[in-house]
This record gives C-alpha cells, sequence and structure tokens, in this order.
C-alpha cells in the first residue's frame, strides 16, 4: 500500500472549495529569502516569480491582499524560542534590507503588512480579524517556506476555519525534499492544492459569471 493510499483508506483529503470571498496571504517573501547566504536558495524565485501575475490579478478583482514580514527590534529583545532555533532571524529588523518585501511583490495602499515574530501569520498579529472584518472566507496562501512559515500559516488558517487554499508553484523552500513533503502533508490534511493557473482561471471564471 502507497503513502497516499493509507491516507485515502484514513479518510484524508477530503475538498473544501473556493469560498465566496477569498483572500490572498503573501508569506515572508523579503530579500532575505531570495539569498541563499542568508535564508533561501531552492526554489523560493521561482515561487516569487510565480505569484506575481496571482498577486496582479488579486488587485484587479479587488481581492484584500495581506503580506507578512518577520520583524525584531534592532537590539533582538523580542526574540523568543523561534530565535533559539534559527537565531539568524534577528537579523530581520524593521530597516535591515533582509527584511524588505522583494520590489516585485511590493505593497500597495490598502493591503495590510503583518509584522510578526513566531512562525504563523496568524500567531499573535492581527491579521485574523482584519480577515474577518472584510467577511473573508477562505484564504489563498503563498510565500516562503514551505515547511516554516507557510506550513504554520496553513494549519492556523484552518484552525481559524478559513477555507485555505495553497497556491503550490506560489510557495517555495530553500530544499525541495522539505518543500515536497509539506505540500503533500497539508493538502491531506489542511488546505486543498492547486496551481497559480489554475486559481487564475478559476478566478477570472468567477468574475466573468
Amino acid at each position: 500500500m502507497s503513502d497516499l493510499d493509507i491516507y485515502k483508506a484514513q479518510g484524508f483529503a477530503g475538498t473544501m472549495g473556493l469560498g465566496r470571498a477569498p483572500a490572498l496571504l503573501v508569506v515572508d517573501f523579503v530579500e532575505g529569502f531570495t539569498d541563499p547566504a542568508h535564508f533561501g536558495g531552492g526554489n523560493i524565485r521561482d515561487a516569487i516569480a510565480k505569484t506575481v501575475p496571482l498577486l496582479a490579478l488579486a488587485r484587479e478583482i479587488g481581492l484584500p491582499v495581506a503580506h507578512t514580514r518577520v520583524v525584531y527590534a534592532d537590539d533582538g529583545s523580542d526574540a523568543g524560542a523561534f530565535c533559539l532555533k534559527a537565531p539568524g532571524l534577528k537579523k530581520l529588523t524593521e530597516t535591515s534590507p533582509l527584511g524588505q518585501i522583494v520590489p516585485d511583490l511590493a505593497p500597495i495602499a490598502g493591503e495590510l503588512v503583518v509584522r510578526k515574530r513566531q512562525a504563523s501569520a496568524f500567531f499573535g498579529t492581527e491579521l485574523a480579524g482584519w480577515l474577518a472584518f472584510r467577511r473573508v472566507d477562505t484564504v489563498l496562501v503563498t510565500g516562503c517556506t514551505t515547511s516554516g512559515c507557510v506550513r504554520a500559516s496553513v494549519v492556523d488558517a484552518c484552525s481559524h476555519n478559513f477555507r485555505t487554499v495553497l497556491v503550490t508553484d506560489c510557495v517555495g523552500d530553500r530544499a525541495i525534499g522539505p518543500h515536497e513533503a509539506n505540500i503533500f502533508d497539508m493538502g491531506q490534511k489542511y488546505a486543498d492544492l492547486s496551481t497559480s493557473d489554475a486559481l487564475i482561471a478559476a478566478l477570472r471564471g468567477r468574475k466573468a459569471a
């Protein structure tokens, strides 16, 4: 019996579906995660490139858009256990070039920029309330890293009872093994999986209808 057969036999991989009010979440696509000398590598740059047209469409059709950044105080005084495992994250301060959102995905007026100190976009932030106020029922997740902050954000989106769609070619990781394993696992438990092309087609078709 294959891994997939085991999950299927146990009743995993149900479908959440695309709700009536999606929002786009762009997790930690900042300069430091494009550079293998810091936190990047793997397929992160490719994921950024695939996110560009999806973000453009979200803006065109008026979807709420939220971005996240990891931001610590200059003196590291607000760092916690996360930074015991990854002390280099303390380099991601408000003004550090490494912590700035990449220009291709730079936020525009009306979009939320979440500053976070933990992996999840939801933990200790205003994101859930911001989405709820806009009556969002579905969170479309892009960003990096797949095995880290993306996964934590997907699990928390599901935990907040948002329908959750992981856009598989718009997420990236510094290593491909964890990337692929986590996409598989999230697809079984916490999110629907979609390519950006399929999602763009679905969103355009809905707008046309």
